[in-house]
């Protein structure tokens, strides 16, 4: 999610990604009523986009790169087209919805997590070497030996990878407040509402995000409302 306004006699504008329902939508509906110009955008769910959950938790080399594809690739090149317009503002918010599935205390291996770790000197470059080593673990049935989790490791990859963009795009552009953000296990579509929050409960921390004054924090993963640890 972009939010932005060029200044102060300016109407604020937001684009929410995935804002056709569930979470989105939720987040779309609370920034509208604190009178925020909201951009839904979504994709058409078709095709191999339309397959079943038990069959992309299944992982196959196929499925983790879907999974690193839509919540890392995906979220860095939606960055690199917005964070131009974002630099026109004086008051520019990325917030990157992620998971505490992503917290380094999750990756096993080890030479990775300490990678990761490495808050001055990792660099994006350095970063997409670690999924193109993930990707490539995967595909040589490698994920064992090489130390990483077994069960829906892509996913746990990309978040950790999502919170690690999210800390080297808040220090290449200090101009625009950047954090990432769990919103807890929300009930949508995606988990058959399984989960133990309503949408309105978790787009509460993400709104809050996009909406903080000036001189809030960047850089920070947050669960729900308070910071937490990378």
């Amino acid at each position: 999610m972009a939010e932005t306004t060029k200044n102060a006699g300016t109407k604020r504008i937001a684009d929410v990604t995935g804002a056709n329902k569930g979470l989105g939508f939720a987040i779309s509906k609370q920034l509208a009523s604190n009178g925020v110009k909201v951009i839904l955008t979504a994709r058409d769910v078709i095709g191999e986009n339309a397959k079943p959950l038990k069959e992309l938790v299944q992982q196959t080399h196929e499925t983790a790169e879907n999974c690193l594809r839509t919540n890392y690739y995906g979220i860095k090149q939606l960055s690199k087209s917005l964070i131009p317009l974002l630099l026109l503002s004086n008051s520019a918010r990325i917030v990157n919805v992620s998971s505490i599935a992503g917290q380094l205390k999750f990756i096993s291996n080890e030479n990775v997590r300490k990678e990761l770790e490495d808050i001055d000197g990792l660099t994006e470059e350095k970063l997409d070497k670690v999924v193109e080593g993930f990707l490539e673990d995967v595909k040589e049935n490698l994920i064992e030996t090489k130390g990483w989790r077994v069960n829906f490791s892509a996913y746990f990859v990309s978040k950790a990878a999502l919170n690690a963009y999210t800390r080297i795009l808040a220090s290449k552009y200090p101009k625009i407040a950047i954090n990432s953000i769990h919103p807890r296990f929300v009930r949508t579509d995606i988990n058959h509402n399984t989960g133990v929050m309503t949408t309105e409960e978790g787009a509460k921390g993400p709104v809050m995000l996009a909406l903080m004054p000036e001189g809030g924090p960047s850089g920070l993963f947050f669960n729900t409302t308070e910071v937490s640890t990378f």
